[in-house]
């Protein structure tokens, strides 16, 4: 911890609890009800192109909320803020299960997406309030181990409530968990950024200045480039893979549920490797190891999707495209690919998180709004792009989506960990932007 930051009364262990439920609240708002979306689909009458803004309207908002609760974060301090974003997600979550309508529930999904800003910002502006870039990439895997955690109980928990009590049950025990949180924050967590360190209120216009300041940076970009690529191939597979599990391999409902526990579970294991690796090697080796697990990831996905185009060849040698497939590959094939997307995304976040606000000691805030921007803009356009892929006439399923996009995903991501990321990812000792 930062010797001018002593006055802080906390354990480690209070802040890496704090971050897991600060951080751990996007998945949960996320994936939790990833096994009930075809029951949402058929009971409210939507396609599935339309059931997926539920969640792009969340990224959206999620990433344009960061922008405002990151300067004021850094105005008015982390705590501040936290309890009012956690309140308003609390609110957005009751919104969610009362909604009927398409326009409803993507307006109460956007609220709670805006809300949720607050708390995925201030838990990575906390990290570099309290510690030095290595020791904050160290306490930020432990976090992420937390929130993999959680990530693993979430999908067996909302397949087995949307099971037995329906879809709207599985949303109902995201604003629970949402309640959750707002009590630890109001009753054990301190405020990191204490009153002598925060800058004074700027115009927007200065903002404005300060955000392209902070975007020059190298370090920033290089970061930011591998957390929103590595969200991006994700994104992929949390808004399609219910369908494609469900609806087109024929898995049931509950063994989905565990299909997304085991690439937790592996996310875990990345976590543990990630805080190994920075011991060892540091940050950018760290990053370097990742991205070649995720060069990994896409040449399976590469694999799996020339299996699949062989099973529907015609008789002439082409795939028959223009028809729904009589078969697909087995769902398990699936699975090697996605554990090591996961292993990967287990190292490159909490070191792409870590790495986007560490040359911003006096502004974490405003860098980490900033990076969250850009990375929930990627996934957004990503998601316009495979809904209307899904929509196109051409495809009669969600298989080749998400399945491309998890390869484009990887694939990207590797680049960036083995490129821009080892030339420009260690933090500079640079003069702030004021």
């Amino acid at each position: 911890m930062n010797a001018s930051d002593r006055s802080v009364q906390a354990s480690p262990w209070t802040i890496v609890v704090a971050l897991s439920l600060l951080l751990g609240l996007q998945p949960i708002a996320t994936d939790l009800y990833l096994p009930a979306l075809p029951q949402m689909q058929r009971e409210l009458g939507w396609q599935p192109a339309q059931t997926t803004w539920t969640l792009s309207a969340l990224i959206l908002a999620f990433g344009i909320g960061q922008l405002v609760w990151g300067p004021i974060s850094d105005r008015l301090g982390r705590k501040p803020v936290l309890l009012s974003g956690l309140g308003l997600f609390v609110a957005a979550s009751a919104m969610t299960v009362g909604s009927t309508s398409l326009p409803a529930m993507v307006a109460a999904r956007a609220l709670q997406g805006a809300a949720l800003a607050a708390s995925v910002m201030c838990g990575r502006a906390i990290i570099r309030d309290l510690y030095p870039p290595e020791e904050g990439a160290k306490v930020m895997a432990k976090a992420m181990g937390g929130l993999g955690a959680l990530a693993l109980c979430g999908p067996i928990l909302g397949s087995q409530a949307a099971v037995h009590a329906g879809w709207r049950t599985t949303l109902a025990i995201v604003g629970v968990f949402g309640l959750l949180t707002w009590l630890y924050v109001l009753l054990r967590l301190p405020e990191s950024w204490p009153a002598h360190r925060r800058p004074p209120a700027v115009a927007w216009s200065a903002l404005t200045r300060q955000w392209l300041q902070i975007s020059a940076q190298p370090p920033f970009r290089a970061h930011a480039m591998l957390t929103a690529s590595t969200y991006g191939g994700l994104y992929c597979y949390l808004a399609l893979s219910a369908f494609v599990f469900i609806d087109t391999l024929q898995v049931e409902r509950s063994h989905y549920g565990l299909v997304m526990a085991s690439i937790s579970l592996v996310y875990i294991l990345g976590t543990l490797a990630c805080r190994a690796s920075l011991g060892r090697s540091g940050l950018v080796a760290t990053v370097r190891l990742a991205g070649r697990v995720s060069m990994f990831a896409a040449a399976s996905l590469v694999l799996v999707l020339l299996w699949q185009v062989m099973l529907m060849a015609e008789p002439n040698g082409w795939p028959a495209l223009s028809q729904p497939a009589a078969r697909h590959v087995p769902a398990w094939s699936l699975l090697p690919c996605l554990w090591l997307y996961a292993f990967a995304h287990g190292i490159h976040q909490p070191c792409g998180q870590t790495g986007v606000v560490s040359a911003f000691p006096k502004t974490a805030g405003a860098a980490s709004a900033l990076s969250g921007f850009l990375l929930a803009s990627t996934a957004v356009a990503i998601g316009a792009l495979l809904s209307m892929w899904t929509a196109h006439p051409t495809f009669h399923d969600a298989f080749f989506p998400m399945t491309v996009g998890l390869m484009l995903g990887a694939f990207t991501t590797g680049r960036v960990a083995l490129g821009r990321v080892q030339r420009d990812g260690a933090p500079p000792l640079i003069e702030e932007p004021a």
